[in-house]
This record gives structure tokens, sequence and C-alpha cells, in this order.
């Protein structure tokens, strides 16, 4: 195993803080724009997860590919997509990043190489394996990350995913988002094996369990598993523990779970650790984190801007994109 390390200088620190804040600020409009009815269907907040996303992304580049779940708010702006695009596709909006097509569940942005938001438990799976099959061909190098939630671990298409990704040796980067509830049923109820990372030990593929919480063992791990993938050792299977501390969805009544579990995980807030260590260490100051949640809060203001001046679809189009021939134009 590569022991890749993280090189945590003040740049790099103040990134991964200021990415997962990103993406913890950018959710808690999105509820304020949920409740007011601005944004309608279903929301799946990454509240807690943060660190995954962040970590993970660090050790990917441009030519690689991301295909993410229904809570995909993090993945697509931890990949770098626009946070205008990204608020009017929650809006319905044709400036949208899926033209208002998708909502919350189906972020994509082709020119990043972000290949959904996925609404189907674990339908992201297969679609990994077709992308890095394609691109073991036709781009040198190339990781596949695919995040599912360890629900998608009870699915047929999982194991299939699994055994085929190491038969064909495909160069796909698979983490499991760990949350400890597929939806509202505990680990321990939906599955005999509780280590999610040790099924894929009867694949014969490499995997380890790494604290989701923490950005930078999931960056270590990251940057670990994918120099394995570039060296053409096939896939790889990382498991992130992590915690979700809002409910499932914004219709969950969270009956399955006490606010002393959400209190105690909340104390291992990947947000609010990184920032005291970094404080502590003296590498950042407080000036810097000011002037972060101040450029947070602009972005943020700029690009609910974007959304509330976009633009509804024609009625007239309402079967664009149906057919081929439509999608090519």
């Amino acid at each position: 195993m590569s022991s890749q390390k993280v090189h945590l200088d003040h740049r790099h620190g103040l990134t991964l803080l200021r990415e997962m804040e990103r993406i913890r600020r950018f959710e808690a409009k999105c509820v304020e724009l949920y409740q007011a009815q601005k944004i309608r269907g279903f929301l799946h907040l990454y509240d807690g997860e943060e660190a995954v996303a962040i970590g993970v992304m660090q050790a990917l580049d441009e030519r690689d590919a991301v295909v993410a779940t229904y809570r995909d708010h993090g993945h697509a702006l931890a990949r770098g997509v626009p946070m205008g695009p990204l608020m009017a596709e929650m809006y319905g909006k044709v400036e949208g990043c899926s033209r208002g097509r998708g909502g919350s569940m189906h972020f994509f942005d082709a020119s990043r190489r972000f290949y959904g938001g996925n609404a189907i438990v674990g339908g992201g799976l297969p679609l990994s394996l077709g992308i890095a099959m394609a691109d073991k061909a036709l781009r040198e190098g190339a990781v596949t990350a695919c995040f599912f939630g360890e629900g998608a671990a009870g699915e047929g298409e999982f194991h299939e995913s699994m055994n085929l990704a190491q038969i064909w040796k495909l160069p796909v980067l698979f983490v499991c988002e760990n949350n400890l509830y597929a939806m509202g049923v505990p680990l321990e109820v939906s599955e005999a094996e509780t280590d999610v990372f040790r099924k894929a030990e009867g694949y014969r593929m490499p995997g380890e369990r790494v604290d989701g919480m923490d950005p930078i063992q999931v960056e270590a791990a990251a940057l670990r598993a994918v120099a394995s993938i570039r060296a053409g050792n096939g896939p790889y299977f990382l498991e992130c523990r992590t915690y979700r501390f809002r409910a499932h969805s914004m219709f969950d009544a969270q009956l399955y779970r006490t606010r002393e579990e959400i209190a105690l995980w909340k104390e291992r807030d990947p947000i609010a650790r990184l920032r005291s260590w970094l404080l502590q260490s003296h590498m950042i100051t407080e000036g810097e984190i000011a002037d972060i949640e101040a450029s947070i809060a602009a972005e943020i203001d700029e690009a609910v801007a974007f959304a509330e001046a976009g633009t509804w679809e024609d009625v007239a189009d309402l079967e664009r994109f149906v057919l081929m021939d439509e999608v090519r134009q």
C-alpha cells in the first residue's frame, strides 16, 4: 500500500475549511428557500458529511469522473460546478446545470465530468463501470470516483458492479458514505457485515475504512486509493464512516434516532474540528475565517439572484430531449 500523505500547510488548510463551509452554508440557504417554497420537490442534505466529498476530490484531477448519489449538492460543489447553475437547478430554471429538469437529485455537468446526481439507490454503480470502461480505452490514468451510501450495499447492482470492476480491472474508486442509516434503517439491522469495506474482500479488491468526519484522513486514504488505481491495479474500495446531522430528507420525522445520538455526533463536526485545529496550530487566523465566511455569503447571494432572475422553460419544449435526435440539437 502506498504511503501517501497530506501536506497540510496554510493554503491547503484554508482550502479544506472553505470548501466544507461552502457546502454547509449553501445547504442552509437551500433549507430557507425550501421552506419559502422557492425550491420544491425532494431535498436531501449533506450536512455533516462534507469531509468525504472534499477529502476525496483532493485526490482527483480534471481527467477523472465523478458519479454521485441523490445527496449530491456537496459532491457537485466540491467538483467545481458553479453555485449559480446549481441554485438555478434547484429552482427549476433553464439556467440550471440540468436545464431545471432534474432538480436537487440530478445535478449534472459534463464539462467537469460530473455525471450525477442519481436518484435510484445504487443506480450510479453500474454507470461508473461504463464510464471507467470507456476511460480505460480513451483516457490514460483516468479514475471514476463513485459515491454511494451503505444502503446500496444491499442492492444487486452493488455486487454485480464490484464483481465486474474487479474482473475487468476497471479504474473505479468506490466510495461508500456510511452514515449508519439507510434512510431510517440502522446499519446493524440491514447488514449482517457492518464493516462494509470488508465486502470488497469477497471480490479480492483492496479496501479500507476511514474516519469520514476528518477531511485529512479521507484525503490521505483517497490519495492511496487513486495512486493504486492509476498504477493499473484495478478498483479500490473506501468506506467513510460519517453521519448526517439533518433528516434523511425534508419529509423525514427522524423517529429512528435520538437527539442525544445526533448531539454526540455533532461533537465530531468536521468543520468545527478542522477550524479549531487550524486556529490552535496558528495556521490560520480569525480574520481569515471571517473573510471566508463573507466571501461565501456573497457567493450564495449571487447564486440566489442568478436563480431568481432565471427563466422557466417554455411549455412547448416539454417533449424536447425525449428522443436522441432532439438531444443532439
